[in-house]
């Protein structure tokens, strides 16, 4: 056996069950290895959709994913996807073959840029060492839930196998349970808190460290809230107040700036979640649990950090409140917050103006119907721009594998390649993909690997004719001092002739009424993905004044 032909069946026989790439010289052999083994490939049509789709595919299915790249240009193309992976510590792994000799055209210093990116950089070292090499990376990502970068060297993998090389067992460990002294000051201060809120992040997304906050939020008496990656966590949580940060309901900002002791789960408590800090009171105590050190108090100072895993922390910290009280504290949780949380914890039960008219439709009208229309079973992906905010706060999402959020980033484009990883990771439920006309342009090579894949995905292009976030953001400038905008303004563009091109169904929507023939669609999608060209009001968003703060 060759080396190639090693990799891609030991990763199968780890666990690796889909591979997303582009295939090139460098790379065909061990993607095709990995086929053999048992793997589905799934085909993008340019490198950096690739990389996004198998970050939202890890996202939406609890297993490391990877993407397969030629050396060089196949792997430059893919940057920045596997930079918003890095941020997001989603366990992706990058398995790019290298070209080490500094004569070829597609050498360059790919370890290098790897650790740039904030990935983890490793090699193949060769035949003796391989499987091991392997093992480590993908045990890398599957632990410590981080972003790994394998470079294959050419002149490796082409080489055979010793006889008898096998890789070194490690023993699985689970993550680490914090100080007891540390818990003991924890439990100390929600019992003293009158007013708790826990935040949950990206690092609380699993099935334990739900049950175990939501458990100990009902003995203190704690709201629940999320970060923008992990929202539907506490769905079915009467208690639950959505997401923390820009897309909080005026409630949701005002219980959480009302808080007397804010934790964050796993949760970064950066400018977005935190509105550059503006959520956090003066007087509040800050805790941070995180199973990365470097992450405890990296964005704000805290009263308390407590280096473990989210479920650990959360049980340790329920037995010593237990044994300290008997009965639960009301907290948060009074009447008059469950009253005010019925009436007022959603977007769609906050007052508008409607601007639908003349030929455009309000983004919030749109996105009510929307969601009023689609089943409850839905996974719902975002692009980034000024429309942002409306798929983000208006459609309902069942649970935290319902909303995929690649916006670690903050990169335009990456829409249509999320929503088609996490179609894959969640097949049962309907997939939405929510771009704004820019961003859907960026994309639209991966248009054809949705139709070729035959998902019955809705495409919603919120459509503006314009960078919006730039055109509203400088537009609020001055008169006298108002720079020409035509460098982010455009044309309109017949988007729905664009995907029918493409071979998908599609709608042109200008007012609630053109989507009546979605509703037939929803009820027999078939295997042809339906794109909606709305053309939208538009108006700078309430969210943007955030994003230009960097």
């Amino acid at each position: 056996m060759l080396v190639r032909e090693a990799i891609g069946h030991t990763l199968h026989r780890l666990g690796v069950k889909t591979v997303f790439g582009v295939v090139g010289s460098g790379n065909f052999h061990f993607t095709n290895a990995l086929v053999e083994a048992g793997a589905r490939f799934v085909a993008a049509r340019h490198e950096g959709g690739a990389s996004v789709m198998a970050d939202a595919y890890a996202r939406m299915s609890n297993e490391v994913a990877v993407v397969s790249l030629h050396q060089g240009c196949g792997y430059t193309n893919a940057l920045t996807g596997i930079a918003e992976a890095a941020k997001s510590r989603t366990p992706l792994l990058v398995l790019t073959a290298e070209a080490t000799q500094p004569t070829s055209n597609f050498f360059i210093d790919q370890e290098e840029i790897a650790e740039g990116l904030g990935a983890v950089a490793l090699r193949v070292r060769s035949p003796e060492t391989a499987l091991d090499d392997v093992t480590h990376a993908y045990e890398l990502c599957s632990r410590e839930r981080r972003t790994v970068v394998l470079n294959v060297p050419i002149d490796v993998q082409d080489l055979p196998l010793p006889t008898g090389t096998g890789a070194r067992r490690r023993v699985p460990v689970g993550d680490p349970r914090p100080a007891a002294a540390d818990v003991e000051a924890f439990a100390e201060l929600l019992l003293r808190a009158e007013r708790p809120v826990f935040v949950a992040g990206r690092g609380a997304r699993t099935a334990a460290g739900k049950e175990a906050i939501a458990a100990l939020a009902e003995q203190t008496g704690a709201l629940l809230a999320t970060s923008a990656v992990s929202r539907g966590l506490f769905h079915d949580n009467a208690w639950s107040i959505d997401v923390s940060g820009g897309f909080s309901t005026p409630l949701a900002a005002e219980l959480i700036s009302g808080a007397d002791l804010i934790v964050g789960w796993g949760c970064a408590l950066n400018m977005w979640t935190m509105r550059h800090g503006r959520l956090i009171s003066d007087d509040a105590a800050v805790v941070q649990v995180d199973l990365d050190r470097a992450a405890i108090g990296r964005t704000r100072d805290v009263r308390l950090g407590l280096w473990g895993g989210v479920a650990e922390t959360a049980r340790d910290t329920a037995a010593l409140v237990a044994a300290a009280r008997n009965t639960s504290r009301t907290g948060y949780r009074t009447p008059q917050v469950a009253a005010r949380i019925a009436a007022e914890g959603s977007w769609k039960q906050v007052p508008f103006d409607d601007r639908t008219g003349d030929g455009l439709i309000d983004p919030r009208t749109l996105t009510i119907e929307l969601d009023r229309m689609l089943p409850r079973e839905r996974v719902i992906s975002v692009d980034s721009g000024n429309f942002l905010g409306y798929p983000s706060m208006f459609l309902d999402v069942p649970d935290e594998y319902g909303f995929c959020f690649t916006q670690a980033f903050q990169s335009v484009g990456l829409g249509l390649a999320t929503a088609i990883g996490a179609a894959l990771a969640q097949p049962d439920r309907l997939p939405v993909a929510a771009c704004g006309d820019g961003g859907f342009m960026m994309g639209l090579s991966e248009l054809e690997t949705l139709v070729r894949l035959e998902l019955p995905m809705l495409v919603v292009v919120y459509n503006d004719s314009m960078y919006g976030a730039e055109v509203h953001h400088f537009g609020a400038e001055p008169a006298n001092d108002r720079p020409d905008l035509s460098t982010v303004s455009f044309p309109d563009v017949d988007i729905a002739a664009i995907a029918r091109g493409h071979g998908c169904a599609a709608l042109t929507v200008a007012a609630p009424s053109d989507l009546l023939p979605l509703k037939t669609w929803i009820e027999n999608p078939g295997r042809r993905p339906l794109v909606i060209d709305a053309k939208i009001t538009s108006e700078g968003s309430w969210w943007l004044k955030e994003a230009f703060g960097h």
